[in-house]
């Protein structure tokens, strides 16, 4: 009688374990769903582990959380931190693909604008889910840091670098809340024609922290519109941003004699910003703030 019963709780065992292992690879199966600030379904298939951006701004987010050797490929703007260089370049414009499927990475992030959908949507069926992320304030900067914090498993290092950077911000802000009077900025991206830095982009936010204005106070349906000359005149911006007194003398001035009648001019308030600073939503939005504060307040 005993054999029969040792025997049948060695089959009751083995088919408790057996059991058990199945359960174990249907959790290890199931993929890891997040939404990306597009609103998209992004799936994965385990923990990201090989990662890269499309977007320069991104690269620096990435090497700012990740740990580094988790970052596979860099995109030929990206410069920042040095520590770039020693990653493979993979073109972004228009995106090499086979340059991607050869790094491997397990996600790629980007930012809104900078990759097509339907470039996604080709990566996304050969296996590469893409993370989109948007910006409109200085606060989708530090939340951008948070989520790729959550997404590869670095809370501790994004959460720290997100407060630290609120915290500067904030301190700043304090500093300008009661400005009684607010210089109107215009920030020009390029010259023929005149490109400009509109209402809904970051530098709007970052200028308000400052107690400034955008001197383009109408929004475009595009963030970096092409303005007259005739509109500029009747913004008579305080400072302008875009290059040095000698190159906007002889690249804008020269064409737009007119010009010269802008507050901005008469009064010698010409900057030339740091191009990756103001340009980027990056971590070094502190620096850039500092930045734009060294104009306001010489």
């Amino acid at each position: 009688m005993y054999p029969y019963l040792n025997k049948f709780l060695t089959v009751c065992l083995l088919l408790f374990c057996c059991a058990c292992g199945s359960g174990k690879e249907e959790q290890a199966g199931e993929e890891l769903v997040l939404q990306d600030d597009l609103g998209r379904d992004i799936k994965l298939k385990r923990q990201p582990e090989r990662v890269m951006a499309f977007a320069s701004s991104m690269t620096e987010m990435l090497f700012a959380v990740c740990d580094t050797a988790a970052i596979v490929g860099r995109t030929p703007q990206c410069d920042y931190p040095a520590a770039v260089y020693s990653k493979p370049v993979v073109n972004n414009y228009p995106v090499d693909l086979e340059q991607v499927l050869a790094l491997k990475p397990d996600l790629i992030f980007t930012v809104e604008g900078i990759t097509p959908l339907d470039m996604a949507a080709r990566l996304e069926e050969l296996g590469i889910p893409v993370y989109y992320q948007k910006y409109r304030s200085v606060a989708d900067i530090l939340k951008g840091i948070e989520d790729i914090g959550r997404i590869m498993n670095r809370e501790q290092q994004a959460n720290y670098l997100a407060d630290s950077l609120r915290q500067q911000v904030q301190e700043i802000e304090r500093r300008y809340s009661s400005q009684a009077k607010q210089q109107h900025v215009l920030a020009i991206t390029w010259s023929d024609p005149i490109y400009v830095y509109g209402q809904n982009t970051i530098l709007t936010d970052q200028l308000r922290i400052l107690g400034a204005q955008n001197a383009v106070q109408e929004v475009f349906d595009q963030p970096y519109p092409a303005l007259t000359r005739e509109y500029i005149l009747k913004m008579n911006p305080d400072v302008l941003l875009g290059g040095s007194v000698e190159r906007l003398e002889r690249e804008f001035f020269s064409l737009y004699p007119e010009l010269r009648k802008i507050a901005a001019y008469q009064n010698k308030r010409i900057y030339q910003p740091t191009g990756n600073l103001i340009e980027r939503p990056s971590p070094r939005v502190v620096e850039s703030i500092r930045e734009l504060e060294s104009f306001l307040y010489p």
